[in-house]
């Protein structure tokens, strides 16, 4: 009788009181609410803030004009406006991140649930393994030149690479909740592989995979701009933020800095902004420093 009731338990994690407390402990989490609203003014500003000045039109009587009332952030040696085009980059790499990072779950979920399952999984982690060990960057590159430029082609490529990651996080998960009482019970009382790793194995690794998301995601958004920086990515004038710093870079020596700074903190506020996600959901989960 025992073994039957635990079979019908519902993990502490995914429970309608749980569930309150994570939302209550979401807003007293000042890290985790700092990323999410400056992620979302850096997106509505993109899209919705009046820039008063075209970032796609340059205005060649002002080149090279440093941060000014006129121009905030200065022009580069086009006559680009460095704050509008700063501002309306984030309408690319954060949703090409945010894409990017969403497809490697899609894929990479799934094929750790299966690593998990079958006899196959061990072999298959071998190849895992080999794919893992090549540099991401690089990886990118190399797909990005294979398959040609474009939004598609790039969220694809970060998403391949990231594969990995979720894959190996996601068994790791599911092979450390298989020895928990639940599970146990649930497999006692014959409930089909499937069921098992859906309702109760899924349900409880859910925590871990949002956490690997904001990194990757943060991960997603560097990747992105040396693609850009390399010139692998959007052709101008499509700003990005690394196609800016890659224009600014030439710039530094003679003493033009912020064409290329101010992209570059863009840059990093967003990576801060993901890396501020992930620890608030780490500590909102597992408060404890522990996975279980």
């Amino acid at each position: 009788m025992t073994v039957v009731a635990d079979a019908h338990v519902r993990p502490e994690r995914v429970g309608a009181g749980r569930l309150k407390a994570l939302a209550r402990a979401t807003g007293r989490n000042v890290g985790l609410v700092a990323g999410v609203v400056i992620l979302l003014a850096m997106l509505g500003a993109a899209y919705f803030a009046p820039l008063g000045v075209d970032p796609l039109t340059p205005d060649i009587a002002s080149t090279l004009q440093p941060p000014s009332h006129a121009h905030w952030f200065g022009t580069d040696r086009v006559g680009f406006d460095v704050f509008s085009r700063t501002i309306f980059s984030a309408r690319r790499d954060i949703p090409l991140a945010i894409a990017a990072t969403l497809f490697s779950v899609a894929l990479g979920v799934p094929l750790g649930l299966f690593a998990a399952s079958g006899r196959w999984g061990e072999r298959f982690m071998r190849g895992v393994d080999v794919f893992q060990a090549l540099p991401t960057v690089v990886l990118a590159i190399v797909i990005v030149q294979l398959a040609g430029q474009g939004s598609v082609v790039i969220i694809l490529a970060i998403a391949i690479v990231n594969v990995p990651r979720f894959t190996r996080l996601v068994r790791s998960e599911a092979i450390s909740l298989r020895e928990v009482r639940f599970v146990e019970a649930a497999i006692a009382t014959g409930c089909s592989p499937a069921r098992v790793l859906v309702n109760h194995i899924l349900r409880n690794a859910y925590g871990i995979v949002l956490v690997q998301c904001s990194l990757v995601a943060a991960n997603s958004i560097i990747v992105i701009a040396a693609l850009n920086f390399l010139g692998l990515g959007f052709s101008p004038p499509e700003p990005t933020w690394g196609s800016m710093i890659q224009a600014g870079a030439q710039s530094m020596a003679q003493g033009q800095w912020w064409i290329a700074v101010f992209p570059g903190v863009a840059v990093f506020i967003a990576v801060m902004s993901f890396n501020l996600i992930a620890d608030g959901l780490e500590h909102i989960f597992y408060p404890s420093g522990g996975r279980h």
